[in-house]
């Protein structure tokens, strides 16, 4: 089985769908790889919240967890609010789990290794007094 850092060196193989999803027993072989996430059911699904100390971190961590998935093909249910971001994954073409999944939980989780940055700092200045010029 896969380490983290092997799951996190991998690249998403797109899912044409017509396959199963990744039964049970399979999926918990592939979580002890990913500590932190817990699995969901209905449909099956890979799930992690993460906290922060702020709104602006929170934000911050979805946007990069959201360009993450972008470059990977793989989308994820993020929602963030206040000091916390949930973060989703389950292959919809097929209704649950697949390898793809745990490998972007993997990639998320060494997001969380990279010092935070203030969106201001990152994509410029954004603030409302920002846009009145």
């Amino acid at each position: 089985m896969a380490t983290q850092q092997e799951l996190a060196g991998k690249s998403c193989e797109p899912c044409r769908g017509g396959i199963p999803p990744m039964d049970r027993a399979m999926a918990e072989t592939y979580l002890v790889q990913v500590p932190g996430w817990s699995i969901r059911p209905d449909p099956d699904r890979l799930e992690r919240d993460y906290r922060f100390s702020n709104f602006r971190e929170a934000q911050h961590f979805a946007m990069r967890v959201g360009d993450l998935c972008e470059a990977e093909g793989h989308h994820a249910e993020i929602l963030y609010g206040w000091g916390h971001c949930t973060v989703t994954f389950w292959t919809h073409k097929i209704k649950g789990l697949h390898e793809n999944d745990f490998i972007m939980a993997a990639k998320v989780e060494g997001l969380m290794d990279e010092p935070y940055a203030p969106v201001s700092e990152s994509m410029g200045d954004v603030s409302p007094t920002a846009r009145h010029r």
